[in-house]
């Protein structure tokens, strides 16, 4: 082999393995600090685009989480108001069961006992108008397509309002849970025989005769002002209980559609769960490989470095022989 110094075809090739080798440390390290398989989009297009795809799903569950999360604690805030509702309908049975059947009581007591009884009234009133971060909990009033405020009725679905739900990462194209606002004012409002098909008045009915209430009268526990409040005398001690069951009812609706939600959000973090587990099977970088090939092209660096090295060094018998 004839001895040159113009193209030094040793030089050449330890030169392009070293660079090549080079690129390629150089990509095991960029793979080992971001903990990805693929750093550029020339790596793999294909998984590129799957993994993308994949992303913008565990996105869109962990919003749709959220809303369930936030649709549970609009439930529980909503039961804890039923429940104390249905405390305050007891205590109403209690007072009309110790104003009418005690013979110890005078007529003032009686009338302390009714000043609670306007004052609870009240109290309820104010419950069935509570929100949620500006959303109401309660259906006291539905507004058809004709603009008129309509009365909320009691079990009547055609005017509570409900709230929808998202609960899948498709956004409106996917399953929906509809929320029931109770319709508390109205389970609260019924004839004095005890109908559920009382509407949802805030005030006495103008059909009231004398102080004590008919069977057709309308009776709502629920007064927005003392002047509308019911006196112990004029309500019966069947209206009292068919009011808590009533309560119950609605408990018992909020109760289902939080397990229905519960498993919602159960459903949820499985299905984030698993793509999770999809998409780290094809982005991930496996670290005991790629720590492998970190020290494969380590070492092939630098004996690449060595044979540029050493191949230059055949010009010095090029000069032995010039002397």
């Amino acid at each position: 082999m004839p001895l040159t110094i113009s193209n030094n075809s040793a030089v050449a090739a330890a030169s392009y393995h070293l660079g090549k080798n080079q690129s390629l440390l150089q990509l095991s390290i960029k793979k080992l600090a971001s903990g990805k398989r693929i750093i550029s989009p020339n790596d793999d297009p294909g998984t590129l685009s799957v993994a993308m795809k994949l992303n913008a799903s565990v996105t869109r569950l962990s919003g749709a989480r959220n809303n369930v999360q936030n649709a549970i604690s609009f439930l529980e805030v909503q039961d804890g108001i039923l429940e104390n509702a249905g405390r305050i309908v007891n205590r109403m049975a209690e007072l009309k069961g110790m104003a009418s059947q005690d013979p110890m009581k005078s007529s003032q007591d009686v009338a302390s006992y009714d000043n609670e009884f306007h004052d609870l009234q009240r109290q309820l009133y104010d419950i069935t108008q509570m929100t949620f971060n500006g959303s109401s909990l309660f259906a006291n009033y539905s507004s058809p397509k004709t603009g008129a405020a309509v009365e909320s009725i009691f079990k009547d679905s055609s005017t509570n309002h409900t709230i929808s739900i998202h609960t899948s990462d498709q956004g409106t194209d996917g399953t929906k849970i509809s929320l029931h606002q109770a319709g508390l004012l109205a389970a609260l409002t019924m004839t004095a025989g005890g109908d559920l098909d009382g509407k949802a008045f805030s005030t006495k009915a103008s059909i009231t005769t004398g102080n004590k209430a008919s069977d057709t009268d309308v009776i709502s526990f629920a007064a927005s002002i003392s002047s509308a409040a019911w006196d112990l005398s004029a309500v019966s001690m069947g209206v009292f209980e068919k009011a808590l069951e009533n309560v119950a009812f609605l408990r018992a609706q909020n109760g289902g559609g939080m397990s229905r939600l519960t498993f919602a959000a159960d459903s949820l973090s499985v299905q984030q769960t698993n793509i999770r587990a999809a998409l780290g099977r094809i982005e991930d970088v496996d670290i005991a490989e790629e720590s492998s090939n970190l020290s494969k092209y380590s070492i092939l660096t630098q004996a690449a470095a060595a044979m540029v090295a050493q191949a230059n060094s055949t010009n010095d018998v090029a000069l032995m022989l010039l002397r």
